[in-house]
């Protein structure tokens, strides 16, 4: 069913004329305007009744609240760089790999290696090149003395005392 072309009652001429006469009625009412702002144009009076006072202004920031104020700024920014290095920090420590670990410790190791074979090289070159040779006869004494005894069934204690 479809509302607007069926009849309900009242001839099409006499619905035209209808809405005709419902929209001069509402375009013959003046708009009514609503004001978001009022402003009072009237002069203020050179002089009243009361004398005008003198306001002192007392807005003077005490020493210990100044303290606060640059402490408490102070304690914020510097929370505020801790907090972000270590956000830094551990961003870097979740993105670690095995070749990054590998490449950040490469120069360290390059550097041990040179201290090490520069070391080696002035040890050997610091290490004395003599030759000390023995001319005459050489002889070895050796004593052995062997003591044994045996305590007991299975333990047997040997002692060799070589001079």
């Amino acid at each position: 069913m479809d509302p607007l072309h069926t009849q309900h009652g009242m001839p099409e001429s006499e619905a035209a004329a209808e809405a005709r006469r419902l929209i001069d009625d509402w375009a013959s009412k003046p708009v009514r305007h609503h004001p978001t702002s009022f402003r009072d144009n009237t002069e203020p009076p050179a002089f009243g009744t009361t004398p005008p006072v003198k306001q002192e202004d007392h807005r003077i920031v005490p020493a210990w609240a100044a303290g606060i104020a640059v402490a408490s700024i102070g304690v914020g920014a510097g929370i505020t760089g801790i907090g972000s290095g270590a956000w830094l920090v551990l961003q870097g420590l979740a993105s670690v790999t095995l070749t990054a670990v590998l490449m950040v410790t490469l120069p360290f190791a390059g550097l041990a290696m040179a201290a090490t074979a520069i070391g080696g090289a002035i040890s050997k070159a610091r290490s004395a090149a003599t030759k000390n040779i023995y001319e005459g006869p050489v002889t070895h004494h050796t004593k052995i003395h062997n003591n044994s005894t045996r305590r007991g069934a299975a333990f047997a204690r040997t002692r060799n005392e070589i001079r």
